[in-house]
């Protein structure tokens, strides 16, 4: 098949989201070679815990061991297959055992033992064969305790791979006066039904809130500016459903940045620094640790979403993080996770729970609306209705310098052009 007939520089064919030899090629070519996000080192802070994962078709998990550093494995024992971790998180204590026939591994998946042993003389089985061992990932790295993985032990470090979207990390983290953060336990898992594509274009797509997100926005609009006018200010967590009702003209004048490989910055239309108590409390603790001057960057950085392509979505100022994990061309797995700012004020931590509650969780208007048109888009694209995809919006109007693009409309579909630039790169490199 040639992909490249399928993508052109302001539309592509809808085949590329519906088709099963293409899902699968994408699972080889990209989700199965690239750095794949695998969770947070405070997933798993005890020798023996573990947390379990897929890396495009391949179940894996991330286990620490007892000498504290993290590895990541192939979720399946080398005898006959079985999977060696059954539950999404645990603590397997000091070794990995199959509950099929009992054979023993250590936390770095090396060979420990087998029962009746001797059964196996003369045999290749043993101690000394890799094949014998727990299946490691190729390479494992970690960027400010956001742990990642690649299948293939060639290409790009984790640096390179990330390039200007590490800023994701460093603004989430930054925003800590100890530097650090740490996962929260209770993640929100979604399976939509419509391709991993859909959704990582949608992050980015500002035209689209003021249409989609109305009656949420316009109905929070209502009731912030009752509660304004009663009291003399509305508490935050309604800015950020009525922002939603902005007008076409704001979000035109939202800037976004596409990089190299597929990522991209949404830039901040939110006002998120709100002088209340416990925001001047927050900002103390940070000039305490950082000086004035290096919270006044960090806090300005401007920051709405960061895309990692072609699976994270990173919102730092809020503290939350959603991992694609696709599932088939018309189905994705979505978990959305968030974080405390170590050493910030309880209230900081409440005020990205709202929003993970209000905005990023299933239950929400937010997005179940988004939920609805992505289904609908899949039905579309799966139907006879027309063969391409447009993406002709702002086309030949933004700025490109350096191989980064600027969009000089907010609304501008560069991010969906700047993605499949770079999908049909992964999709056309020789193996």
């Amino acid at each position: 098949m040639n992909v490249s007939q399928l993508v052109e520089p302001d539309r592509v064919h809808r085949r590329v989201y519906t088709d099963q030899e293409i899902f699968d090629r994408e699972m080889t070519q990209i989700f199965e070679r690239v750095w794949v996000y695998c969770g947070h080192e405070t997933q798993v802070p005890q020798p023996g815990d573990y947390h379990a994962f897929q890396i495009g078709r391949q179940p894996m998990f991330m286990v620490r061991g007892k000498d504290h550093q993290i590895r990541v494995l192939h979720n399946r024992c080398p005898h006959r297959g079985v999977q060696l971790c059954g539950n999404q998180r645990g603590n397997v204590g000091s070794a990995l055992v199959c509950s099929y026939h009992a054979w023993s591994f250590h936390l770095d998946g090396r060979l420990r033992s087998i029962p009746l042993q001797h059964g196996y003389d003369g045999t290749r089985v043993s101690a000394e064969n890799p094949d014998c061992s727990v299946k490691p990932a190729a390479r494992v790295d970690s960027y400010r305790g956001f742990v990642f993985a690649s299948l293939s032990p060639t290409g790009p470090s984790l640096g390179e791979f990330l390039g200007e979207a590490k800023v994701a990390f460093d603004d989430m983290c930054d925003r800590s006066p100890l530097g650090e953060v740490e996962v929260v336990p209770i993640c929100h898992r979604v399976i939509q039904q419509s391709n991993w594509k859909l959704f990582m274009e949608n992050q980015l797509d500002a035209l689209h809130p003021s249409v989609t997100h109305q009656s949420t926005g316009v109905a929070a609009s209502r009731v912030e500016r009752k509660i304004k006018d009663q009291t003399g200010a509305a508490p935050l967590y309604y800015h950020y459903l009525s922002a939603f009702a902005s007008k076409f003209e704001q979000w035109d004048a939202v800037q976004t940045i596409n990089f190299p490989r597929g990522h991209g910055i949404l830039k901040a239309y939110m006002g998120l620094r709100p002088q209340d108590p416990d925001t001047r409390a927050h900002e103390d603790l940070l000039v305490k640790a950082y000086g004035a001057e290096k919270t006044e960057e960090y806090l300005s950085r401007g920051i709405h979403h960061v895309l990692v392509y072609p699976y994270l979505s990173v919102q730092s100022p809020l503290q939350q993080l959603r991992c694609l994990r696709p599932l088939g061309p018309g189905r994705t797995l979505s978990e959305i996770w968030h974080f405390r700012l170590k050493g910030a004020p309880e209230a900081i931590y409440r005020r990205s729970l709202w929003y993970y509650n209000l905005v990023n969780s299933p239950a929400t208007m937010v997005n179940a609306d988004d939920l609805e048109n992505w289904t609908k888009a899949q039905w579309g694209l799966e139907s006879e209705g027309g063969d391409w995809v447009s993406f002709h919006r702002n086309y030949g109007g933004d700025t490109e310098n350096g191989g980064v693009i600027y969009s000089n409309n907010g609304t501008s579909e560069a991010v969906m052009r700047n993605q499949f630039r770079a999908w049909s790169q992964y999709m056309t490199d020789a193996q």
